[in-house]
């Protein structure tokens, strides 16, 4: 059996995100929906950045933040997405190995643009995204280093890479490449309308036994199990996984392995600015958690200080040193 020589490997949409402060004037003008997320093409893409004011880019996608904060732990991560030969691409590639992420995915060249999302950020620290999706939807199986899958402790992946047929069969591939091995494959449900879209989809994965740890909020949980309480949603699901992680915003987190569940706080903060990411970053916690061994309770409590550090500024990425914020629990 290969070494495993990444503590987590995550396969998600390779996508550039333009974040940008906007007012609420604003988004009721361009008839945008606080805090929802959705798919647009390239046009609706340039006509949007026209009317945008400054902004900054970095590299995004959920399962490419993922990967980024369990760096900035001090992890081994890695990233499969697809980009296009462009200069966005490129600009994917450096920032992402440059957080110290293994990224080899090679680049496509299907006249298709590198993806990216315009993100507007409210001044209530909510986020409107808009997202063109471009080459990271066109990711095949074929682009898979299946070595580098073995490699890996936990394959995570995205529910939103899901939507598109291409990439979909790249992942149940992986999925396959990655327990031949006997390797651990999370999931996260990434939105309530990918559920909406995907919930046979989602429930055959976990009913097969294909899914070992799986990620949720609480409007997630609650949609995939078709019932609108918490703990009957986490009772429903809780035994088709071996973990299963529920977040719920400042009212903490559980999680769930069997008979054993752990609940823990939000972490403090000083001021909400951008709650993009906030996900993102805490599965990368409790990823690296789990990939080093730490029980349900401190691999939630990495989740939660990487997830209130990254709300408090702009964009998805950690400012502050992860490892020094979580202390003893990455010694």
């Amino acid at each position: 059996m290969t070494d495993c020589r990444l503590d987590v490997l995550c396969i998600g949409n390779a996508i550039v995100d333009v974040i940008a402060n906007a007012s609420d004037d604003f988004l009721d003008t361009e008839g945008l929906v606080k805090g929802s997320m959705r798919l647009i093409d390239a046009d609706e893409a340039e006509r949007l950045y026209s009317h945008m004011g400054p902004a900054h880019q970095v590299s995004g996608g959920s399962a490419g933040n993922t990967a980024a904060g369990i760096a900035a732990f001090g992890g081994n991560a890695g990233f499969i997405g697809q980009v296009a030969k462009d200069q966005l691409g490129e600009f994917y590639r450096h920032d992402l190995t440059s957080a110290g992420v293994e990224f080899i995915t090679p680049a496509s060249d299907v006249g298709v643009p590198t993806a990216r999302s315009m993100i507007l950020v409210t001044p209530d620290g909510h986020r409107t995204m808009n997202t063109f999706l471009g080459a990271a939807q066109l990711l095949p199986a074929s682009a898979l280093d299946e070595d580098q899958i073995r490699s890996a402790r936990i394959l995570y992946l995205e529910g939103y890479l899901w939507d598109p047929e291409t990439p979909r069969y790249a992942m149940v591939r992986a999925i396959e490449v990655a327990r031949d091995v006997g390797r651990k494959v999370a999931f996260t449900l990434s939105d309530t309308f990918c559920v909406d879209r995907h919930r046979d989809g989602f429930n055959e994965l976990l009913d097969s036994g294909r899914i070992d740890i799986l990620f949720a909020n609480q409007a997630e949980i609650e949609a995939l199990a078709g019932v609108a309480h918490l703990e009957s949603a986490v009772a429903a699901v809780k035994d088709k996984v071996e973990i299963l992680v529920v977040t719920r915003s400042e009212d903490g987190a559980l999680a769930t392995r069997g008979d054993e569940r752990a609940d823990v706080p939000a972490e403090p903060i000083e001021k909400l600015v951008d709650t993009t990411g906030a996900g993102d970053l805490f599965a990368a916690g409790f990823l690296f958690g789990v990939a080093r061994g730490r029980c349900l309770e401190e691999s939630l409590r990495l989740g939660a200080i990487a997830a209130a550090e990254v709300i408090q500024h702009y964009g998805a990425r950690p400012e502050a040193d992860l490892k020094v914020l979580a202390g003893d629990l990455v010694a």
